[in-house]
């Protein structure tokens, strides 16, 4: 039976809970692919431990923000304004496209992170725990932008000098190594996740650097119906997006991206018909632009005119679109027609969209952003235990699995893996030793060296209830045992858990008409303001 609130399914065991959410078939996916994720997780703690520093602390932590959605959506506009569209269309389209597929298997297979304890997650992002762990967005984001750019820099047709293009590919290759590192260094992904990840970001940059100019050529040489067709395709996406078992942020990520793409399609389109664009210019749409010309005093006035124009107009229309829509999604509603999506409250459910602090992960509120420099100064934040729903449900289905093992005289928990029992023991006593010293909210989540190692992995076979073959009378006992066993793990565990907030079905639109007018404003409507405010050459 599912709580009143959608959040906890409290009459669902563990190991049934993705079972009776999922298709049967992506069920059936997720069973095959869990157990990689489970069997690597000692690795990925013993090579924690054995790098772990203060000094890669903060790096890792650091450097994360260099691969997250806020970041490339702040500074994208800047290739558009200051004269490479090609560039900024190019980078946008690949990048929301990882976002989006990336985010689409995600939800799609809803695989857990790797577990914590007896991992440690370091992190600056308070959402980034909220989403399933295969594939890492991090990664995917980081190597489409890093096998663009090597791509670009090795084109024969660039003007770069050798040298310079050698530093270049340098700091790009640095760049994505340190991104793909640091998501296994803090914890967040294990190896499974970063390298299929890493592989989709490289499939997407290579169609982008052999594909983008066929698409660019179409859009920018159609009369408006490529404008229509991607606007459709962007809806189709934005629908045909599976829903997850748990509260996972993906989703609202997609809309953003996908919403950015159109807006920068719909307005290169026309910006490059307006008397405003470059007319000497051989890629269409590009904005006047130089150094010379124009200063860099005006070089750097138009871009920060260009992001507080960008702020203005998210908290402009946000809170009009969340005020206005929800009478429209009723009356849609009443007559049936509404397309409900799970873990968003539909319309009929509430009167007003309460104010809600944090609740973007792309682009946060001016209000925000005391916070997230206050994040910065911190460096980084460590957490031990279940953050998540998805977290959760994975460490109930691991305790559940033990106690049946242990009822129904089950030998066949032995670890799966092959790591050595001296390091086991010394990875649990140090992790074990780890918990103890952080604060008394996480020493209650600590693990004894029994259930870590219970962790490292059990077999694929075992975790499933239908393969262990048991009188029914045995079972049913055993059974009973163990749920009672699992409601008091289930209060316990959710009750640390980070609470996902509370989302309205009118904020899908929402997202999709501030996320395509902010796309604009960076193609078209702040070119236009830089040239009547005498920012443009």
């Amino acid at each position: 039976m599912e709580a009143k609130n959608g959040k906890i399914d409290a009459g669902t065991a563990g190991l049934d809970h993705y079972k009776s959410r999922l298709p049967p078939w992506r069920y059936i996916v997720r069973e095959k692919l869990l157990p990689i994720t489970r069997a690597e997780t000692p690795y990925v703690a013993l090579l924690q431990e054995r790098m772990r520093s203060p000094a890669l602390d903060t790096y890792f932590a650091m450097t994360a923000n260099l691969g997250t959605h806020t970041c490339f959506m702040l500074l994208l506009p800047i290739l558009f304004w200051c004269g490479n569209p090609f560039l900024g269309r190019a980078m946008t389209t690949s990048l929301a496209a990882g976002v989006y597929l990336s985010g689409f298997i995600k939800d799609l297979l809803c695989l857990p992170r790797p577990l914590s304890p007896p991992l440690t997650r370091i992190t600056m992002s308070g959402s980034a725990a909220l989403e399933y762990g295969f594939p890492s967005s991090h990664s995917t984001n980081a190597v489409t932008v890093t096998v663009f750019s090597v791509l670009l820099l090795r084109n024969p047709s660039t003007t770069i000098s050798p040298n310079l293009s050698m530093y270049l590919q340098t700091f790009a290759y640095l760049y994505a190594f340190s991104i793909v590192l640091g998501r296994v260094y803090c914890g967040m992904h294990g190896f499974f996740d970063v390298l299929w990840g890493s592989l989709l970001g490289a499939a997407i940059a290579f169609a982008q650097f052999y594909l983008g100019p066929v698409k660019d050529e179409w859009m920018f040489s159609s009369t408006g119906q490529a404008v229509l067709i991607v606007a459709l395709v962007i809806c189709v996406l934005i629908r045909i997006h599976p829903e997850p078992a748990d509260d996972c942020p993906c989703f609202d990520d997609s809309v953003a991206f996908t919403s950015v793409v159109l807006g920068i399609d719909i307005g290169g389109w026309h910006f490059a018909r307006t008397h405003y664009a470059d007319a000497s210019a051989t890629y269409p749409g590009t904005v006047p632009f130089s150094i010379s010309g124009l200063g860099w005093p005006k070089v750097i006035a138009r871009i920060l005119l260009g992001v507080f124009v960008v702020f203005v107009w998210r908290a402009i229309m946000k809170p009009l679109l969340l005020g206005g829509l929800p009478p429209i999604f009723r009356r849609i509603e009443n007559l049936g027609l509404d397309l409900p999506r799970r873990y968003f409250k539909p319309a009929s459910q509430y009167k007003t969209v309460p104010d809600q602090r944090d609740d973007d992960n792309v682009i946060p509120s001016a209000r925000d952003i005391p916070h997230l420099l206050t994040n910065l100064r911190r460096r980084r934040a460590e957490s031990v235990g279940p953050q998540s729903e998805a977290d959760a449900y994975e460490a109930l289905a691991y305790r559940q699995k033990r106690r049946r093992d242990s009822l129904l005289g089950s030998n066949t928990a032995a670890p799966l893996v092959s790591v050595t029992e001296e390091a086991e023991q010394e990875a649990g006593k140090d992790y074990f030793d780890a918990s103890q010293a952080e604060s008394p909210r996480s020493r209650k989540r600590s693990l004894s060296l029994e259930e870590f190692r219970a962790q490292m992995g059990a077999s694929a076979d075992m975790l499933s209830p239908e393969a262990i073959a048991t009188p029914h009378h045995i079972e049913d006992n055993a059974d009973t045992r163990i749920n009672a066993d699992d409601e008091k793990d289930r209060s316990e565990l959710f009750a640390t858990i980070q609470k996902p907030r509370v989302r309205y079905d009118v904020e899908v639109v929402t997202k999709l008409i501030v996320y395509c007018g902010i796309g604009w404003l960076a193609v078209e409507g702040n070119p236009i303001l830089f040239h009547h405010v005498g920012l443009s050459i």
